[in-house]
């Protein structure tokens, strides 16, 4: 007995999928190089990399390819992450979705508010680690700066770099949650029922505002 193949439509093209995955490689090798400075406990994680050394060399080069990749995304879909009258009504009921209603939430474009929210966000932490960063590159950047600026610059840059985290954590657990998410970012394509249930706005404008 042959199941009929649910209707699909094109959501990430072949270049988005692998910026996001380059992302998240660069994500959990600058994460974990840097965790491995963050307190003695966590100095194990530097043997990911091949040493104390290795990993101080790394870290940063990690953090600077992260960036970059992360740029070229905010280019291509600056445009799409900007709020709409849509996004108010769906922020007032985001708790909703994290609990696991996502039939009840309200209609969504192509990135619904809580998705815009952390692309924002992200913008800014990575502009926050690249300039925190070089000030305390050693043996290149530090120099130029006094130690005040250096300290101040070192706070910062955790700051940042945990609240990426926490964004990142928030990300995962809801691609993980609403079911389909990940197939999209792997293949390309969602079913047009989980656009018509999660981005529903988005659905419309494909099919032409149908």
């Amino acid at each position: 007995m042959s199941t009929k193949k649910p209707a699909m439509m094109a959501r990430y093209n072949a270049s988005d999928r692998m910026n996001h995955w380059a992302q998240a490689i660069l994500f959990f090798a600058a994460g974990l190089s840097g965790l491995a400075f963050f307190h003695p406990s966590l100095f194990f994680l530097s043997n990911l990399f091949g040493g104390g050394p290795w990993t101080r060399i790394l870290h940063p080069f990690f953090g600077v390819l992260m960036v970059l990749v992360f740029t070229v995304f905010f280019v291509r879909h600056r445009g799409e992450n900007r709020a709409i009258a849509a996004d108010a009504e769906w922020r007032k009921n985001g708790l909703r979705l994290m609990l696991g209603d996502s039939k009840n939430m309200p209609p969504a474009g192509k990135f619904n508010a809580g998705q815009k929210a952390m692309f924002w966000v992200m913008a800014a932490c990575a502009a926050v680690l690249l300039l925190t960063g070089l000030v305390f590159w050693r043996p290149w950047f530090a120099p130029y700066f006094p130690i005040l600026v250096i300290r101040i610059a070192t706070l910062l840059h955790a700051v940042a770099a945990a609240l990426l985290v926490i964004v990142m954590i928030g990300h995962i657990y809801m691609a993980i949650w609403t079911k389909g998410s990940i197939g999209g970012m792997v293949r390309g394509e969602v079913s047009e029922a989980w656009a018509r249930q999660n981005h529903v706005l988005w659905y419309r404008e494909m099919k032409g505002g149908k």
